[in-house]
């Protein structure tokens, strides 16, 4: 019988190693596999001088996991997945999640990651404990509120303009009660701390509004693992797919939701796919309001626009596009740093 080769593991911090991060993505590359860019830490394997394994983490996703061809069956990715998985105990990361292709989904559960939600035969979203969510939605049980009507809206608010304050206030206008989730990934011009302020300051004239804080159970675009998926747009349906999914299994159960509100998309294509995502999937189980975006000078309102003038230092024509509440957190963080440069 062959004896099993002897395996060496390191760790390997992205930004110090452009080198061996290189092999590292000749042998993602291997696998069929790209490497996602917010990576920051490698767990290798090495037989000898050879690359033989690898396993990316990401704060608290593992992405990026692969095998040499000739190690697969020797129960090499299980034991990488040990190691990722120490690391990312070792920087306080306890609840991991892992996205990959539903072909290794019995493989990886295995070694003890449970599904939660699929998209075809693209991908599966895993976590690292069969309570996860049912543990996120009893703390959401604990908010639900009473009524016939009960609204959702998740948004990244980047920054909150009137346009989201339009669609929040109408939104409450046709509930007994709304819950806004503000997505909590720091993958955004403004970080989550910025946004969920803005945001809180922007509807607290509302008084039938719960202003909640993303999870990980709102799958942030920027964030979405998508190493293995080559083609763009099959990158933006998993994500869509799985995000509405877990919304519409799990979330807007925990809180009664029965209406997701949304506003119409005249720029992103992106989000006008999401948009048509959320009426395919939701249908029959949660009403989806779209709803015309406000306009200001004849154009639609967007955060995308705000950044833009906020880069060009164009306060007069900010201050017509979002609340004083909005308009006063970017002048005190953005006129004086530019004063100030």
């Amino acid at each position: 019988m062959q004896s099993q080769p002897t395996i060496d593991f390191r760790h390997t911090l992205v930004a110090n190693h452009p080198q061996r991060v290189s092999q590292i993505r000749h042998l993602l590359a291997d696998s069929g596999l790209g490497m996602d860019n917010d990576i920051t830490l490698f767990v290798e394997a090495w037989s000898g001088t050879q690359l033989v394994g690898c396993a990316g983490l990401a704060a608290n996703v593992i992405k990026c996991v692969a095998v040499d061809e000739r190690l697969r069956g020797e129960n090499l990715s299980a034991r990488l997945l040990a190691e990722v998985e120490n690391a990312a105990l070792a920087r306080g990361h306890f609840h991991l999640f892992l996205c990959t292709r539903p072909c290794n989904e019995e493989r990886f559960g295995r070694s003890g990651f449970w599904p939660l939600a699929r998209s075809g035969n693209h991908a599966v979203l895993m976590e690292n404990t069969p309570q996860g969510i049912a543990r996120y939605c009893r703390s959401l049980s604990a908010q639900r509120k009473g009524g016939e009507n009960i609204g959702g809206i998740v948004m990244n608010a980047n920054p909150f303009t009137l346009g989201h304050r339009h669609l929040v206030a109408q939104a409450a206008r046709q509930c007994d009660w709304l819950h806004l989730f503000v997505v909590r990934e720091d993958a955004s011009f403004f970080p989550f701390s910025a946004r969920l302020a803005m945001v809180r300051a922007g509807v607290a004239h509302l008084p039938n509004v719960t202003v909640h804080e993303g999870s990980a159970y709102i799958i942030s675009r920027a964030t979405f693992p998508a190493y293995f998926l080559k083609e763009t747009g099959k990158v933006q349906q998993a994500w869509s797919e799985i995000d509405v999914l877990i919304f519409r299994d799990f979330i807007a159960p925990a809180l009664g939701i029965t209406h997701r509100f949304i506003g119409s998309e005249p720029f992103c294509a992106i989000t006008r796919q999401y948009n048509q995502t959320l009426h395919e999937l939701l249908a029959s189980h949660i009403e989806v309001v779209e709803m015309p975006r406000l306009k200001a000078t004849g154009n639609a309102i967007s955060a995308s626009e705000v950044r833009h003038l906020l880069k060009t230092q164009q306060f007069s024509r900010i201050r017509e596009i979002v609340p004083d509440s909005t308009f006063a957190h970017l002048e005190a963080h953005y006129r004086a740093s530019a004063e100030v440069a």
